[in-house]
């Protein structure tokens, strides 16, 4: 079954691409299991990562609106914001972020250096915020304000995890579909779910096409009770967008993003480092760290509705590794 029929959008296909599906044969001895690793890590504009999946949407309907502006939000260390920035340069547009200090920390690492400094390269426009405490009705007053100023801002919500960005995530579960048919049955697919939009997407793409195939969302900053909202009425919104009934259940894990959003914990540095060790691959510690943990965890306790492979999608984010170190 296809779905390309259905996402009939404007889009800009340069920003994102296929990713490789490839096989870990050593972390899968070393687990017992079968792993295989999706590569939105190696999407190719300015180190890669999940978001440009979205961004192909959202930046086609900001050219279609005449926006010569992209505005949008995040952790100082956020992987979206620099995504965007890079987006906005390579389409001549300017780049407005709000950005806040989630960790209230002062180390000059997290304050300058990883995604940061990659913002400063990009010559984006930084807006510090005392805090994110609501990002849509923040965003939809720096664009009032722009506009005031003679710009034609486009907001991009956090994590560019809309309805429309979240397209980009039902298209990476029909390449998943597409690359491992007849060649491997998928047990289950893990993944980090923050913002939502990836794990939404994912969840109405897979329902379609691999039915039988468990999707786990791993928290990076919520509890199930505050995480399950986000991720249903987006997966809802996807389904209704490409006028599909989505009925499967959400799946969320919770254990494994303490002590909280943006703060490493052991578990996940000893991820980042076994996959560094076995298969020359670097996660992050806010996001893909912390989800193989509970990938690895998922084994060892059994987790799992059944056995066979488990496909991880890596969202990227390893410029955050810089920012983060030594805590790693």
């Amino acid at each position: 079954m296809s779905l390309h029929h259905l996402i009939d959008f404007p889009r800009l296909e340069f920003i994102g691409a296929p990713t490789p599906l490839e096989h870990l044969p050593r972390l899968s001895d070393h687990l017992g299991r079968d792993i295989f690793i999706k590569r939105d890590d190696v999407t190719p504009i300015a180190m890669g990562g999940n978001k440009l999946r979205k961004l192909e949407f959202l930046a086609a309907d900001a050219l279609r609106q005449g926006a010569d502006m992209l505005v949008t939000a995040g952790a100082i260390q956020s992987n979206h914001v620099r995504q965007t920035a890079a987006v906005a340069a390579k389409l001549g547009l300017k780049c407005v972020a709000l950005l806040e200090n989630p960790i209230n920390t002062h180390a000059e690492n997290y304050l300058t250096n990883g995604n940061r400094l990659l913002l400063s390269l990009l010559d984006t426009e930084i807006i510090m915020v005392d805090a994110l405490y609501d990002p849509q009705h923040q965003l939809n007053d720096a664009a009032t304000r722009l506009e005031v100023q003679g710009f034609r801002p486009y907001v991009i919500p956090v994590g560019g995890s809309s309805a429309l960005g979240a397209l980009g995530y039902v298209e990476c579960a029909q390449e998943i579909a597409h690359q491992s048919e007849g060649v491997i049955d998928i047990a289950a697919v893990v993944v980090a779910s923050g913002s939502a939009g990836t794990h939404a997407g994912l969840a109405v793409g897979l329902e379609q096409l691999l039915p039988e195939t468990e999707l786990v969302g791993v928290t990076v900053s919520r509890k199930v009770a505050d995480q399950l909202p986000k991720v249903q009425v987006l997966q809802q919104a996807v389904a209704k967008s490409l006028s599909l009934n989505a009925s499967a259940a959400i799946t969320l894990w919770d254990d494994y993003f303490a002590p909280g959003y943006g703060e490493p914990n052991e578990e996940g540095a000893a991820a980042i480092k076994l996959l560094a060790r076995l298969e020359g691959i670097l996660l992050d510690p806010v996001y893909t760290g912390k989800a193989m943990a509970a990938l690895i965890d998922g084994i060892e306790q059994r987790r799992f509705r059944r056995e066979g492979p488990i496909v991880f999608v890596h969202t990227g984010g390893a410029p955050a590794l810089f920012a983060y170190h030594p805590s790693v």
